[in-house]
């Protein structure tokens, strides 16, 4: 995802769109933004990543979601910016408590897999 360097009008405060990489702390995303730029010389295509600090008041983003941030005043030693709004919703594997609500505990605890003994494998 390319990086997206605006200014909006109203605030003049500077948004960038990127992936969110981690939400494992509270009211905190990590958002990857993507620079593509050319060589000076040799004119090959670069690839830069940065890695922002956002404000998620709600907690409503998951990895791997698209969001827009804006630039805003120090939250703390690393968050400088904050959530503006989630643009794409990256699809979301079911944990373990809703798959076991689905289809029983029993089901889930129950090993399925064959195990192969040893010596017992068919040799080509």
């Amino acid at each position: 995802m390319a990086e997206q360097l605006t200014k909006t009008p109203a605030t003049g405060r500077n948004e960038k769109v990127g992936f969110v990489v981690s939400t494992k702390m509270a009211k905190t995303i990590v958002v990857e933004v993507t620079l593509h730029s050319s060589h000076p010389l040799y004119r090959r295509l670069i690839t830069k990543r940065h890695k922002f600090y956002a404000h998620d008041e709600q907690q409503q983003c998951h990895v791997g979601d698209v969001v827009r941030i804006r630039e805003t005043r120090p939250m703390s030693r690393l968050k400088r910016w904050r959530l503006v709004e989630v643009l794409r919703q990256a699809a979301r594997l079911p944990t373990r408590e809703e798959i076991a609500r689905a289809v029983g505990e029993q089901e889930l605890a129950r090993d399925t897999r064959k195990v192969v003994e040893k010596g017992s494998e068919p040799r080509a």
